[in-house]
């Protein structure tokens, strides 16, 4: 729980590069993860504690917010196995990949968030999109627009703006 709860909550966007089978624990942590890689031709997820009676309850609350409640149900009620094109389908999985560029292509995702992303800014989502779950839309509004003013004063915007502005490129 605390692990999937500290992956979540991190600052810093997590990304997951599955080669091979994640199932049952493996499944969820790569269900915590911001962004998923897949190998084509290995990789295999599944919710399968159902099937030696036991549930995948620390993960549910995030695969809910994932996928939707009733793929959901489906997934962990069936336990099926399924492949990185159907986990992608279903938006487990952000991209899938030959496994040969597996490595490569996780890789430079995470070169070109570092390059092309505030890191003060992902955060910032992160934390915003942790929140956002259970609050009225009246309180999510007021949240979103305190955190919006709030991002107005980081140094990281003030110079994303200042390089618009010059028609510069940013370093970050």
């Amino acid at each position: 729980m605390a692990l999937f709860h500290q992956m979540y909550s991190h600052r810093k966007p997590i990304i997951a590069a599955v080669h091979g089978n994640a199932l049952a624990g493996g499944c969820g942590l790569a269900t915590v993860c911001d962004l998923v890689v897949a190998s084509r031709e290995t990789a295999r997820f599944g919710y399968t504690e159902v099937k030696i009676g036991f549930i995948p309850a620390i993960v549910m609350i995030f695969l809910v917010r994932r996928v939707g409640e009733a793929k959901a149900r489906e997934l962990t009620l069936r336990g099926n196995i399924f492949s990185a094109e159907e986990a992608h389908k279903i938006g487990l999985v952000n991209f899938v990949v030959p496994e040969t560029q597996l490595e490569e292509f996780s890789l430079q995702l995470a070169s070109d968030l570092i390059k092309q992303c505030s890191a003060s800014s992902m955060g910032l989502i992160k934390e915003l999109l942790a929140r956002l779950h259970g609050m009225s839309t009246t309180d999510a509004l007021h949240y979103a627009a305190n955190l919006n003013a709030l991002t107005r004063m980081t140094d990281d915007c003030k110079k994303g703006i200042d390089a618009f502005l010059k028609k510069e490129p940013i370093q970050w």
